[in-house]
């Protein structure tokens, strides 16, 4: 514990006779008690930054020096001190995103509601393995589901289960994808493994998320399968290059799903949805979308388009961690038809016999590589009630607005380059130069803000112009509605001083000697 933060007695007091477990009523009143005496006791102790300001090393090693000796104490140090403990160190040291600058990744601030309703299902501290596990968490995340199915426009028939996230979502999907196929074709994956199965092909964009490469990894169709297919300038996978890639299939060449993308994490992309559903139809190809970041512009009418098609899909993913403003984790897998989770089905003797399944007793343990999981609908069930479909699509165009602002900010400054524009909250461009290299000027520029505090932003790797090498490009993703136009201004300025400090100043470590521009 820090001698500059001691724990006051106004501070202890309410912990005196903390209730030790969150039971119901007293347990749930001293959880929230000891969240407004936290609040109270971290005011002012905050950075007051997107990110502490400082080296990594130093602000990771200021931590761990706080935390103390990496050992389980023989004797605690009771709930007053250790809650102040972990707040403090993370009004210090951690990230702020409900701060205007902080637009590095897809991570949003968290809505206060959801944040409640998650501290809500932690009390909780029900599963959705089966009906006696909780019974009233399993209701929630079977409406949330249900509603969710109703958005993307899928048949009664149709089913879901939340997870950790997109990355498990695609494994997910992928997963029941690989069963489906190898079933139609005349394997048993889940008896046989997948020695049985010709070459397996799986086909997306260039621009798929990685979690697609590990999936294939993990399922045992190895990274190989995975066969990129040509994007165009607008960063969407070109239909007529998939159908020639099915077309020129071997014979032992077993196509097993195609993975569409719904907003790719640099450029908030959408593949061409109903092309590429008519085209795995035709060729009878599970259609996965992974649209972990775009499934959100269902919630706006004016972005909902870019999803036409996404109802003929087999699968999707979506994150509401993501556009949804929810705290993480709020992945999702929707299948259209549920009985395709067939391949996970288990009946545990000491969870979910037959008898007790034919009862309605049963849960959801056949639809996830999960048994005991959290009730992550239940924040996204708080969320959906209290703002509905117009105040998250209101804060989702708002967003946009934003995009679009900075994007005209660049288009305006003769010193940035505009690599991407904005499809929904993403916006690619590139600080620019003469005499010193781009790519280390730019990953420069971005170190220099995070490490002053100022400004959290991201960075990626584009192809330019098309052709040769990919160049470091910086990256803002916009998913804070409560930012302005005037954020946006502040933020560029920062971000021209900072370029003008690097310009003048030469790069790092003998870096400046690279003075021809690779462009």
């Amino acid at each position: 514990m820090s001698e500059e933060h001691p724990v006051s007695a106004e501070f202890a007091s309410p912990w005196t006779n903390l209730v030790t477990f969150a039971e119901p009523t007293a347990g749930w009143s001293a959880a929230g008690r000891g969240l407004t005496q936290l609040a109270t006791a971290m005011a002012g102790r905050g950075h007051g930054a997107p990110l502490p300001a400082g080296d990594p090393t130093e602000v990771l090693a200021a931590v761990a020096a706080e935390l103390g000796r990496a050992q389980l104490p023989e004797q605690g140090i009771g709930a007053a001190a250790a809650l102040d403990r972990l707040a403090d160190v993370i009004a210090r040291y951690g990230i702020d995103l409900t701060h205007k600058l902080t637009a590095a990744h897809l991570q949003p601030p968290p809505l206060t509601v959801a944040v409640i309703a998650d501290a809500l299902a932690s009390a909780s501290n029900a599963s959705l393995d089966t009906y006696d596990s909780g019974p009233a968490t399993l209701a929630i995340e079977r409406w949330a589901i249900s509603t969710l199915i109703r958005l993307v426009g899928f048949s009664d028939a149709a089913g879901g289960v939340f997870g950790p996230g997109g990355s498990y979502s695609n494994l997910l999907g992928l997963l029941v994808a690989r069963d489906h196929t190898a079933a139609r074709h005349g394997f048993d994956i889940r008896r046989h493994g997948v020695r049985a199965l010709p070459r397996p092909v799986v086909l997306c964009s260039q621009l798929t998320h990685f979690s697609i490469h590990r999936a294939c990894a993990a399922l045992g169709l190895g990274e190989q399968a995975v066969r990129p297919v040509p994007v165009g300038p607008d960063q969407r996978m070109i239909p007529e290059a998939l159908d020639a890639e099915l077309a020129g299939l071997t014979a032992d060449e077993l196509p097993v799903a195609i993975v569409a993308t719904a907003g790719t994490t640099d450029f908030g992309s959408v593949d061409p949805l109903p092309e590429i559903a008519a085209i795995a139809a035709r060729y009878r190809v599970w259609l996965h979308v992974d649209a972990a970041y775009g499934f959100g512009s269902l919630f706006s009418d004016r972005l909902a388009p870019l999803l036409t098609g996404i109802d003929r899909a087999d699968s999707i993913t979506l994150d509401l961690h993501k556009v949804g403003w929810q705290p993480a984790a709020a992945g999702v897998l929707l299948l259209s038809e549920v009985e395709r989770f067939a391949s996970l089905s288990r009946s545990v003797a000491y969870l979910n016999p037959d008898d007790d399944i034919e009862a309605g007793y049963g849960g959801l343990l056949g639809q996830t590589l999960q048994t005991t999981r959290r009730p992550d609908a239940l924040k996204v069930a708080a969320t959906f009630l209290t703002y509905g479909r117009r105040g998250l699509g209101e804060m989702l165009d708002t967003c946009h607005d934003i995009a679009r602002y900075a994007e005209r900010r660049i288009v305006a400054e003769p010193q940035l380059e505009l690599i991407a524009p904005a499809t929904m909250t993403t916006v690619v461009f590139r600080y620019r130069c003469e005499d010193l290299d781009l790519d280390q000027v730019n990953a420069e520029l971005r170190r220099r803000l995070i490490s002053s505090g100022i400004a959290l932003i991201g960075r990626t790797d584009v192809r330019v112009r098309g052709d040769g090498a990919a160049r470091t490009c910086l990256k803002l993703t916009l998913l804070n509605p409560e930012a302005t136009e005037t954020d946006i201004d502040a933020l560029f300025d920062q971000l021209r001083r900072v370029g003008l400090e690097v310009e003048s100043e030469g790069l790092p470590d003998g870096q400046d000697e690279m003075v021809t521009a690779r462009d």
